[in-house]
C-alpha cells in the first residue's frame, strides 16, 4: 500500500431539521419507532432528535466532507493537500463528492478511502445519503454486497482493535495516546449542528473537519512507521459557498 493511494476522509452531519418539531407528522412516528429499537427510550423525543438525529442517515444529512490526499515530496517525504466538500445544500456536496470519486478512480484504480471509523459510520452514511438524495453511487461507494475481506479500506478504528470486536476508541484519544495533537480544539461533534443551526458558522465547521483528516493522517503514518507530516506539509484549499482559499494550515 502507498499513501498516494489512500483519500482520508471525515464528515460532519447535522439533523436534517431543526428541530424534532420540524420534523413531517409520519417522520416523527418513524423517528420514535427507530430509536425505540435502538436505544432506551428514556428522553423527550425532541431531545433524542437533537443527539441522535443527526448520526442516523435517514434523519440526518451532511454538510461537510473533509478529504486529504497524500502527495510525494523529495527527498522521501510526504505533503497532505487539504479541501472539503461543504454547503448548505446537501445534494451539491454529495453531488461534487461523487464525480471526484469517479475522477479519483480513473486516475488510481486501486485507491482506498481511509479514516477513523469509516467502515461503520461515514461511508455507510454517505451511501445512504446519496441514494436517498437520488445520485449513483461512484463505483468505490458500491459496497453493499461486498464480503468482509473485499473491503479494503484503512479504518484507523479497526487497525487500533487488533481483531478486538468490543473495543471502541476514538479519535482524540487515539491521537493523544500517540502523541499526536488533538483535533478537538474548543469544538466537539456536539457543536456542529449548533455551528450549522444557530450560529451559521459553516468555516468553522469546515476548519474542524480538516483538523480531523489532519490528525487521521498522522495517525496512519504513525501506524506505517512513518513519520508524520508536520503543519509546514499541510496544504489546505478551504471551500464554501462557491468560493475557494487557499492556506497554509497553521
Amino acid at each position: 500500500m502507498k499513501l498516494s493511494d489512500l483519500l482520508v476522509i471525515d464528515i460532519e452531519t447535522v439533523p436534517a431539521e431543526l428541530s424534532f418539531a420540524h420534523l413531517k407528522p409520519d417522520l416523527k412516528s418513524l423517528f420514535i419507532d427507530k430509536a425505540t429499537k435502538t436505544m432506551p427510550f428514556q428522553e423527550n423525543p425532541a431531545e433524542i432528535y437533537k443527539k441522535r438525529g443527526g448520526i442516523w442517515a435517514e434523519f440526518g444529512k451532511i454538510v461537510c466532507i473533509g478529504v486529504g490526499v497524500f502527495e510525494p515530496v523529495d527527498p522521501l517525504g510526504w505533503e497532505l493537500d487539504l479541501f472539503s466538500f461543504a454547503g448548505y445544500e446537501e445534494v451539491e456536496i454529495l453531488r461534487d463528492f461523487a464525480l471526484f470519486c469517479e475522477s479519483r478512480t480513473k486516475d488510481i484504480p486501486g485507491f482506498r478511502f481511509a479514516g477513523h471509523n469509516i467502515r461503520e459510520f461515514d461511508l455507510p452514511f454517505i451511501g445512504r445519503r446519496m441514494l436517498i438524495n437520488g445520485i449513483p453511487l461512484p463505483i468505490a461507494l458500491q459496497l453493499q454486497d461486498k464480503k468482509p475481506w473485499e473491503l479494503t479500506h484503512f479504518d484507523t478504528m479497526a487497525y487500533w482493535k487488533f481483531g478486538d470486536y468490543k473495543n471502541y476508541t476514538s479519535l482524540d484519544l487515539l491521537a493523544q495516546v500517540l502523541n499526536i495533537p488533538t483535533p478537538k480544539q474548543g469544538i466537539t461533534g456536539a457543536d456542529v449542528q449548533d455551528l450549522y443551526y444557530q450560529q451559521n458558522n459553516l468555516p468553522a465547521i469546515i476548519d474542524y473537519c480538516k483538523k480531523d483528516v489532519v490528525a487521521t493522517a498522522r495517525i496512519i503514518q504513525r501506524f506505517l512507521n512513518l513519520p508524520p507530516v508536520g503543519d509546514e506539509q499541510v496544504k489546505s484549499e478551504q471551500t464554501y459557498k462557491g468560493a475557494a482559499m487557499f492556506t497554509t494550515l497553521s
